[in-house]
């Protein structure tokens, strides 16, 4: 772990700092979990941020290393410096609707929330677009220094968490998580809050969006070939298929029995 947190300090020093700071936030978020009995929806309020603050901390680190790779300074500042603005914005307005007890996403409950939430979507539209140019940069070039297990692993890794952080944008316009359910319910797994009573879109998305940091750890450790990663690759993007499929037949991943 050492290693790592000093190497990527030295590939991308503002990410670094930027996911240290979002860990600071987390913490505080699991001290309000403890302290606060503020809710939403039936559910602590602090468990959103705090799940946000978590996966801005691995994306970010993932990223920050990723891009050194490209050797791109000027690509990696803007994208570094894109990344920090979009992501601040969510994670600061969705921490502050939890200090209020209020919804952050799909409220539209008034002009501002309305806004707010167009201003969040329009903010990961901007940082996931940004990835995909990244994802086309890593197909189109080549990397000799890189293992190709290892580099077919991002490679795969970037198009799964593009697409599946577009898959988002069915929450949106759904305007819930859940399919085959009038309203969120408290019926869910613990901590996560999926959905035990019907189709959750969250699940397909966390686990295509993390996509990102599976492969290529398994093209690192696992695998020992091209071919060996790019078969796991797919088979990973049929079973993520398979579970927003599951979900938009109003399907849960762990029913209530």
């Amino acid at each position: 772990m050492n290693y790592f947190l000093t190497e990527l300090k030295r590939r991308n020093q503002t990410l670094y700092f930027f996911s240290l700071i979002c860990l600071v936030g987390a913490v505080v978020c699991i001290a309000m979990i403890i302290f606060s009995d503020t809710v939403v929806l039936g559910i602590n309020a602090w468990y959103k941020p705090m799940k946000f603050f978590l996966s801005t901390v691995i994306f970010s680190c993932t990223m920050g290393w990723f891009m050194h790779y490209l050797n791109r300074p000027l690509h990696t500042k803007f994208y570094s410096r894109t990344l920090i603005i979009t992501l601040a914005f969510e994670l600061v307005y969705i921490t502050l609707r939890a200090s209020q007890g209020q919804l952050s996403h799909f409220n539209i409950s008034s002009a501002f929330n309305g806004l707010m939430f167009s201003l969040m979507g329009i903010a990961i539209s901007i940082i996931t677009l940004w990835t995909a140019y990244v994802a086309f940069l890593f197909w189109k070039e080549s990397f000799p220094q890189l293992p190709p297990a290892y580099l077919w692993g991002i490679r795969f890794g970037l198009v799964l968490f593009v697409v599946f952080a577009f898959s988002g944008g069915m929450m949106a316009a759904r305007l819930s998580h859940t399919v085959g359910s009038a309203m969120e319910t408290t019926q869910g797994l613990p901590v996560l809050n999926w959905s035990r009573e019907s189709g959750d879109l969250r699940i397909a998305h966390f686990f295509g969006m993390h996509a990102l940091q599976l492969l290529p750890l398994l093209g690192f450790f696992v695998t020992r070939t091209k071919q060996q990663i790019i078969i796991l690759s797919l088979i990973y993007a049929a079973a993520v298929s398979a579970l927003l499929l599951q979900a938009l037949n109003a399907l849960p991943l762990v029913p209530l029995q």
